[in-house]
């Protein structure tokens, strides 16, 4: 039969193909078996735009002629009823039933052509790559063969993920573009992959998404498809015997490559037999570089530096870029953010058009990360809410220029190409309780249109060695796509003068506030540490630190400022004096504490906040902080 001229397309090719060779089979079943069809068919890839299933499968796993038409058999009594009835009539058994119908190792011998024993070995393609399944329970020859499903599905044309594996693995798109420095480490790994025996890639570094854009680049270049598996979806999936197996075979069948992605969380044991079990290549993404007993090689992937961030912005926005007036020097200095998450925000609608709406999507990126490890803080707070002297607040106008201004020195001025150290903007601000210190960061927050989260350093801190390192490192690394103003609240919990080091835990009290110090200093967003006690920080932490603002007790003047604005224009008000309220001498947190509480007095009352509901909340804040109220500051309240 002239099948290329009967058909159009591979698919039909295909399924004519196996129609021919199931009817060889059933020549060679049949009572009086046809001895010229002892012989295979001829090839059909000439005629077909690729070779028909069954012999792609033949060439992938190095199947023999005998192996083959086992293949062929077992597929035969799945499709074919009448395959199926000659399988039981030539073993003798009756009307098919249950696996009644299933050809044995013992029948291929004795019907099919140049049969060998060694076809059914644990080792031989058939059983190893797990094509065909055989029940041992009844002895070898008389085993029931059966094919796997995703073989059979694959012989009539169906090549897709085996349906084992789809809870825990995804195949990766190409990306259209990525960033230049990862483009190169892409080539360099392509040209790895050539090599007979290809190591296991380790990339390595904060950029997830980097890392599996440029696997996805680098096996695109040589044919291959990129699919990807945490190890977290592993209790997901089959075992991991046979987890290894699957892939190898699919790896075959779909000309894939694996990316093992293991985040920051690094390699549970289960996932490290498996990185150490399965076949080349292999790449393995983790944050941190992971030790492997086979031969790997390492590359670093980091979230592109603020200078190419920038030209992904452009790519990303076209035309649209032009139009921002020097917002993209903004984004690209405030946030860390991989090629993926940039295409990703450029197309993202938002409320507010422009620069604004952009800023906006960017800084809801890292906030999901955040939520578990500090309390975020909604700011509100603007410059008229800060009551401090001018040389403060030239101080922190001084800090949120630098903050703005970072790309533009940094990068386009070239101070980053004196060294990397340093460039974080920080600061320590230090005063007594309730003297503005958080008031202050929520305000540069506020103009800075960052997020604020405060971390307690005194829940940080821990008494177990290398803990409080990771605590941190937890909290930086969330917050490293930027767009956030960390507050390190209590610093005093873990700085002290410790240039003596007297003990172990001195010593190591040392390596966590240096551990800290330089993670504020390569952080990309702000951070403030805020102590009630400057004198108990050594001097040289202070200098590492680019600012340190005094956040003093106010004086009357500054007292009455912060009574004038400690009620909203909405509060009904009858018979406030200020200057008089300004005797008292608390600090602008408990002034804040008293004004709410003579509000709520009020309003139970259903009267204006007047002095005498002031003085009454004025001594419970007293009692609160335990210091008696002195005639001198309520003379004259009421």
């Amino acid at each position: 039969m002239d099948m290329r001229a009967q058909t159009s397309s591979w698919s039909q090719a295909n399924q004519a193909w196996l129609a021919a060779e199931f009817a060889r089979l059933r020549k060679l079943l049949g009572p009086s078996p046809d001895l010229q069809a002892a012989q295979p068919a001829g090839t059909m890839a000439p005629a077909m735009e690729e070779p028909p299933a069954i012999d792609r499968l033949a060439e992938l796993f190095g199947l023999s002629a005998f192996e083959r038409d086992i293949v062929l058999l077992c597929a035969g009594v799945e499709m074919e009823s009448s395959l199926a009835s000659l399988c039981a009539e030539a073993q003798g058994l009756g009307p098919v039933c249950g696996s009644r119908g299933c050809p044995t190792f013992g029948l291929a011998m004795a019907a099919l052509p140049e049969p060998h024993w060694s076809a059914l070995a644990p080792s031989s393609p058939l059983r190893r790559f797990r094509l065909v399944e055989v029940d041992t329970n009844n002895g070898l020859t008389s085993a029931p063969l059966r094919i796997d499903e995703r073989i059979l599905h694959y012989l009539a044309g169906e090549n897709r993920l085996d349906a084992r594996l789809q809870p825990i693995m995804s195949a990766s798109a190409t990306p259209g573009w990525i960033a230049e420095g990862h483009q190169a480490a892409a080539c360099q790994m392509a040209r790895l992959l050539d090599s007979q025996s290809p190591p296991v890639i380790q990339l390595c570094g904060d950029d997830a998404h980097g890392q599996e854009d440029i696997a996805a680049v680098a096996a695109q270049a040589k044919g291959l498809k990129l699919f990807t598996l945490c190890p977290e979806d592993l209790a997901a999936g089959p075992d991991l015997n046979l987890l290894a197996v699957l892939w190898e075979r699919e790896s075959l069948l779909l000309t894939g490559i694996l990316l093992l992605q293991c985040g920051s969380g690094g390699l549970s044991a289960t996932a490290r037999q498996l990185a150490e079990r399965l076949p080349p290549p292999l790449f393995l993404a983790s944050r941190e570089p992971i030790r492997l007993s086979r031969p790997a090689i390492r590359f670093d992937v980091d979230k592109p530096e603020p200078a190419e961030q920038k030209r992904l912005w452009e790519r990303a926005l076209g035309p649209a870029a032009e139009k921002l007036d020097g917002a993209i020097d903004a984004l690209s200095g405030h946030f860390r953010l991989s090629a993926k998450s940039i295409f990703a925000a450029s197309k993202l609608p938002s409320n507010e058009p422009g620069a604004a709406g952009l800023w906006r999507v960017c800084r809801s990126f890292a906030r999901p990360r955040l939520e578990d490890l500090a309390q975020r803080i909604v700011p509100s707070a603007g410059w008229d809410d800060l009551i401090l002297s001018d040389l403060q607040k030239q101080t922190l106008h001084q800090l949120a220029n630098q903050v703005r201004h970072r790309m533009k020195v940094y990068e386009t001025w070239g101070f980053s190409s004196k060294a990397r150290r340093g460039l974080g903007v920080s600061a320590l601000f230090a005063g007594p309780s309730g003297t503005g210190k958080t008031l202050a960061a929520e305000v540069l927050a506020h103009e800075l249109a960052l997020d604020l989260y405060r971390v307690d350093l005194s829940a940080v801190v821990s008494k177990y060695i290398g803990e409080t390192e990771k605590n941190l490192k937890q909290v930086f690394d969330a917050a490293e796509e930027g767009g956030v103003l960390l507050l390190f609240d209590e610093a005093d919990a873990l700085f002290g003068k410790r240039s003596d080091v007297k003990d172990s835990h001195d010593r190591y009290a040392n390596i966590e506030v240096g551990y800290l110090l330089q993670r504020m200093e390569t952080y990309r967003g702000l951070a403030v540490l805020t102590t009630n006690l400057k004198s108990t920080i050594d001097k040289g932490f202070q200098r590492r630190l680019r600012f340190v603002v005094n956040f003093p007790f106010p004086d009357a003047a500054q007292r009455e400022a912060i009574w004038r604005r400690a009620f909203p224009p909405k509060t009904p008000t009858q018979g406030l004096e200020p200057k008089r309220l300004s005797q008292l001498n608390m600090a602008g947190g408990n002034i804040s504490n008293i004004a709410l509480n003579a509000a709520f007095l009020a309003a139970a009352a259903g009267e204006p906040v007047a002095m005498a509901h002031v003085l009454e909340a004025a001594r419970l804040e007293a009692h609160k902080i335990e210091r008696p109220l002195s005639e001198s500051e309520i003379r004259g309240w009421a």
